[in-house]
């Protein structure tokens, strides 16, 4: 794309970058007609819609090769390797529309069940033998081993009838007699042993459907913005919604689900027709590219509209209706073309709007004339820099002739079309939400169980990281405006959109969240800077505010108004102020507004650096498990530095103490750890309020340090506060969005059972023998002979 960004002159650019809204028709026309004559631009397209030139085909050979790789580390008992062997080699064969391949897709399912089962993910295992079965149903293997997987679940009836079914299938004499060995075994533990049933999910129901009404209205600052005429309790879930379509971010290609976002399982599915996406089940799958079948028709039907897709070796059946929940939203990036995994994301976005607004007129029968969907959100077209207005007119071209190239429609790229498209990619820039994960940093839902809660003093501080996972387009979420202190919480489960009251909102006051970072989190300059880059707006919250130190004096300095735009009245009345306050108004740079002294700000700032450097280091070190007592002892003394120097509550003094809290957590020193652990949450309380989200989570750093300390008390105190809070944000929501909260309750249920059964065992073995100390008192008091007294 810099190629053809480069090709363009320089008074044609100019042209378009300085262009308005009202100029997108003939900026948009000079540049395709332009492009049009360029060979270097159809040399771009053909490379990015060209099947023989994608990155992302599919490769029998490669395919073949991965399998015999696979076989060779499963025959070394290298199971881990020959899974990866195994889920590479489905990943890119293809799916041929006659099904001659049936056979070697069900053998891969087949040799990565019986890798998994070796690895004994015994429930991946039975999916993939499913997904064995459904492409090739008379394959004996698959049923075998289904049915001994079945039996390894203690899922004896269902693996009697797989183990019977593959006996009438197999032909050979000694995969017979191998067969019933099994089966005759499996039937003993059938009488012997009772049969598990199906596990009930611990899942809480989905809350009720959300009642609080609420209205889009107009604000004289904000514009746009969603309020409701009733009163909202804190903890009400106010606004649920699907995205309009959204799409994974390049970080999270290769570990997480591209339709549900969640992290995809060891039985990982991928697309029938690109080797890029992958999914965590078939149903995400189908949602994505549409429903699979097996038939020799490889066309897919809109009414009475056909679209060829001869290249494509999988055939979708009839498209969603209009009124359908979801759409195919990667179908059109299908077929060996790999433009959607070079073009950025908020193009790909667009080009999934254009792809459901063309499948709907084709359905409406509207004709083949393309034009941009309308969707009523704000852009900032005007307001963006030349470079930005260029880029989105080459996008905009390169994207609706890759969609032509697809849809193989006799439509034209118009004017208003092309015109549309941009301010489409402007209104994406603006209003996509980014969809973010909560991780446990100790290795998900399986949450140190194992590594830290299992036994006193080796505890490992559990931390959860934010991982942003995808980027969508929500409807009515785009309408809530923003504020540094948002008086609702936005969370995600899979694509779904949640936003709850954080605290009692009043009627008709507005419905705000945070854009990006909230007050406290970073200094104001950075946090204006960051909200006028990615959503063009001036943030004049009330709440900016940034943390100074000068010495060993604190000061805050607010985010005034320039005061050179008021009268001297301001600066007289700030005179009074201080001169009935018995203060010396100084504000003077580099000035202690408390003991008035003067500093060398550059010696500060660069002490500070060098001290926070050393920080940095030691974090580093301590996410590699390597943390060295002497690197422990100077991040220490730095420690004591950027406490002169930095505000006493100040964000990155709590990360300071974050990070000491981890280092001593990794070395073993758990009273170091949980002094650190309290100061960082002190620091925290001050800079948020107590209930804030950001506590709940250094809260449960300390829940799993005084587990290590057997600390009981202090333990059941601080989970029951972060469990409190958490509920406030997510509401029932939190056993699904936060599972290692779940296991630390169980984990400090079942330490204070055990300390309470060893306290009981200890009174009970101290009043034993309390006892057997009375009674052998008693026996040697009656054996005694008895003094008489004789005289003389």
């Amino acid at each position: 794309m810099e190629r053809l960004k480069s090709a363009v002159p320089a008074e044609l650019r100019r042209s378009v970058g300085e262009g308005t809204e009202g100029d997108l028709p003939c900026t948009t026309s000079r540049l395709l007609a332009f492009l049009d004559g360029l060979p270097l631009f159809h040399q771009v397209i053909g490379e990015l819609t060209d099947p023989e030139l994608a990155l992302c085909r599919k490769d029998k050979g490669r395919a073949t090769e991965l399998k015999g790789r696979g076989n060779a580390c499963f025959s070394r008992r290298e199971f881990e390797q020959a899974l990866g062997f195994y889920s590479q080699a489905l990943r890119y064969f293809p799916i041929s529309s006659d099904g001659t391949d049936r056979s070697m897709i069900a053998t891969l399912y087949i040799n990565r069940a019986s890798t998994l089962h070796k690895l004994g993910l015994l429930e991946e295992c039975l999916r993939d033998c499913d997904r064995a079965i459904s492409v090739s149903p008379n394959y004996s293997k698959a049923w075998y081993r289904r049915g001994m997987v079945n039996a390894s679940l203690k899922k004896y009836s269902s693996a009697i009838h797989d183990m019977e079914v593959a006996l009438n299938m197999e032909e050979t004499s000694s995969g017979k007699s191998n067969i019933e060995q099994e089966l005759k075994m499996i039937l003993e533990k059938h009488q012997n042993i009772n049969e598990v049933g199906a596990s009930s999910s611990n899942f809480m129901d989905a809350e009720q459907q959300c009642k609080v009404v609420l209205d889009c209205i107009s604000t004289p600052n904000k514009g746009r913005g969603m309020m409701s005429p009733n009163d909202i309790s804190p903890g009400s879930l106010i606004h649920t919604e699907d995205p309009l379509t959204a799409i994974i971010t390049k970080s999270c290609r290769d570990t997480h689900c591209h339709y549900c976002f969640s992290e995809v399982p060891a039985d990982v599915v991928f697309c029938p027709s690109c080797t890029l996406p992958i999914y965590c089940s078939k149903m995400c799958q189908e949602q994505a590219v549409g429903e699979i079948s097996w038939n020799q028709n490889t066309c897919l039907e809109f009414n009475n509209n056909s679209v060829d897709l001869a290249k494509l070796s999988i055939t979708s059946t009839r498209c969603r209706t209009p009124n359908s929940k979801h759409n195919a939203e990667h179908r059109h990036e299908c077929g060996g073309a790999h433009w959607a995994a070079v073009l950025p994301a908020d193009i790909v976005l667009a080009g999934r709007v254009m792809a459901q607004y063309i499948e709907k007129r084709l359905m409406d029968r509207k004709g083949s004339t393309i034009s941009s969907p309308n969707l009523d959100l704000i852009h900032h077209y005007d307001q963006e820099s030349p470079a930005s207005k260029f880029e989105s007119h080459i996008y905009a071209i390169v994207l609706l002739l890759c969609l032509q190239n697809y849809y193989r429609s006799d439509f034209s790229c118009t004017e208003d079309s092309l015109s549309q498209l941009v301010l489409l990619i402007s209104q994406i820039k603006v209003n996509s939400i980014a969809i973010v994960h909560m991780k446990s940093m100790d290795g998900g839902k399986e949450l140190t169980v194992n590594k830290g809660f299992s036994a006193y003093g080796d505890a490992v501080m559990c931390s959860v990281e934010q991982v942003r996972v995808a980027q969508a387009i929500y409807m009515s979420g785009s309408f809530f405006n923003h504020s540094c202190r948002p008086n609702v919480h936005a969370y995600f489960y899979s694509r779904t959109l949640f936003l709850r009251a954080t605290e009692y909102i009043k009627a008709g006051s507005p419905i705000e969240l945070s854009y990006g970072p909230q007050a406290g989190e970073m200094d104001l300059p950075e946090r204006q800077k960051s909200l006028q880059e990615n959503y063009y707006f001036s943030c004049q919250c009330k709440e900016n505010f940034v943390h100074v130190s000068l010495g060993e004096c604190h000061v805050c300095t607010l985010s005034l108004p320039d005061i050179s735009k008021f009268d001297d009245d301001m600066l007289k009345v700030g005179k009074l102020f201080f001169r009935k306050s018995d203060a010396i108004l100084n504000i003077d740079p580099a000035f202690c507004m408390s003991c008035r002294s003067q500093l060398d700000l550059s010696f500060a700032v660069a002490l500070s650096n060098r001290a926070t450097s050393k920080i940095y280091r030691l974090k580093e070190l301590t996410a590699l498990d390597n943390v060295p007592e002497v690197l422990i002892a100077e991040a220490l003394q730095s420690l004591e530095q950027i406490k002169k120097l930095r505000h006493p509550y100040s964000k990155a003094l709590a990360q300071v103490e974050d990070t000491m809290a981890e280092a001593f957590a990794k070395v073993g020193d758990q009273e170091q750890a949980r002094k650190h652990c309290e100061a960082s949450i002190k620091i925290l309380e001050k800079l948020y309020h107590p209930n804030h989200i950001i506590i709940a989570h250094e809260l449960i750093k300390l829940v799993s340090i005084d587990l290590s300390l057997g600390d009981g008390a202090s333990t059941s105190a601080a989970l029951a506060r972060a469990e409190a809070i958490f509920l406030l944000y997510y509401g029932p929501d939190v056993k699904r969005i936060l599972p290692y909260v779940g296991v630390l309750r169980r984990t400090v249920s079942e330490r204070a059972k055990r300390i309470e059964y060893y306290h009981d065992f200890s009174q009970k073995a101290r009043k034993g023998i309390q006892e057997e100390d009375g009674n052998a008192q008693n026996t040697c008091a009656k054996r005694a002979p008895t003094s008489t007294g004789h005289a003389g």
